[in-house]
């Protein structure tokens, strides 16, 4: 090993005990905005870091799903301390964090992996069998808990009643349940990568995985940076708020900001991952990300909401709900072939663009 790749080694191991004692030391007093916008940096890179450690290790699909899991408990949490902190602000908080995190992670995430996996090259492919049934999952879970409370009659407006929600999240979970169970165990051969000729998971060409021993700190140390993410990005979020405030954007602009942080982990992972030709890995993490972001948020909402008596607002106003059958609808049409080219990464960059550009000017 160079002395150039030792030191990287020891940033990583650094960043996430630094962003761990900044993220503890943030929720007992106000901290200097650029230097927890540095360490925010570092936790991210550093917590791809030990993702790609971890997935190595375990091999595929299993190390994706575990980061998609790990983002999504901490976001989980954040967003029900901030529901019982702010209960006047609750009602439509998991609604706009959840439809953020899905046209982040269907435009953006998906659009740079393509576009950046094909500049590099020229065409990519994957397999179709599992992306459809993970398109089709994230499908129904998000058309019923974002789009079907606009047109239900027992609760007036885009609310569920307790009974419609409880239903909903039963729903929610035995879709992610059946789906992860499907990505591991059942049918895993259907999310492994182009290569993998053992079966292992991992890509025959690639290096031996690393220790038991360096994979448990791997494990530890990326904890260690999702919290420091996700607490650091919600210490950042008021000045971010000023800032858009003084820019005259509007509050949903704040949600799309904090949704791609939390998601950046997840995010450089996958768009390096393309960029290493394992377009296989990056619509893992991309698209297991999505459905971890809905099948376990609103189940944890659902429970506040029926417990503390808060009500929850899921249902899309109409141009929202159009931008989401429109990103759904090429999403699709992107994994219909099992192929994807420069095209389609720059059509779903686009669709963010839109999307966007809506939130900034409504």
């Amino acid at each position: 090993m160079t002395a150039k790749l030792r030191l990287a080694d020891r940033t990583n191991d650094i960043f996430p005990i630094l962003g761990f004692v900044a993220a503890m030391a943030s929720l007992a007093m106000p901290l200097n905005p650029w230097f927890v916008a540095f360490i925010l940096c570092g936790a991210v890179v550093a917590a791809v870091h030990h993702a790609e450690v971890i997935a190595h290790r375990v091999g595929e699909p299993f190390g994706t799903l575990l980061l998609a899991l790990a983002v999504t408990v901490i976001e989980v949490g954040l967003i029900l301390t901030l529901m019982q902190a702010e209960p006047e602000k609750a009602q439509t908080l998991a609604r706009d964090t959840v439809f953020a995190a899905v046209m982040v992670i269907l435009n953006l995430l998906m659009g740079l992996c393509l576009l950046s996996g094909a500049i590099r090259h020229h065409e990519q492919r994957f397999q179709r069998t599992g992306m459809g049934a993970a398109l089709a999952t994230l499908t129904v879970l998000t058309v019923v808990s974002l789009v079907l409370p606009n047109f239900t009659s027992s609760a007036p407006g885009p609310f569920y009643s307790a009974t419609q929600l409880g239903f909903v999240a039963v729903v929610s979970l035995i879709l992610y349940a059946t789906f992860a169970l499907v990505q591991t165990v059942r049918h895993r051969d259907y999310f492994l990568p182009d290569g993998d000729a053992d079966g292992d998971g991992v890509p025959d060409a690639h290096a031996p995985p690393p220790s038991v021993q360096r994979t448990a700190m791997s494990g530890a140390l990326l904890l260690a940076s999702l919290v420091a993410v996700v607490l650091l990005a919600k210490n950042l979020s008021p000045v971010m708020g000023a800032l858009l405030a003084d820019w005259g954007a509007p509050p949903a602009v704040l949600g799309v900001l904090i949704a791609a942080l939390i998601l950046a982990p997840e995010g450089l992972a996958a768009v390096r991952a393309a960029k290493a030709d394992r377009l296989q890995t990056s619509l893992n993490l991309a698209l297991g990300s999505a459905l971890a972001t809905i099948g376990l948020t609103i189940p944890a909402v659902a429970i506040l909401s029926i417990v503390a008596d808060l009500p929850i607002g899921l249902g899309l106003d109409a141009k929202s709900t159009v931008l989401l059958f429109l990103s759904l609808i090429v999403s699709v049409q992107t994994l219909a072939n099992g192929r994807t080219t420069v095209l389609q990464g720059v059509i779903h960059l686009m669709l963010f663009a839109i999307y966007l550009f809506t939130t900034f000017v409504p």
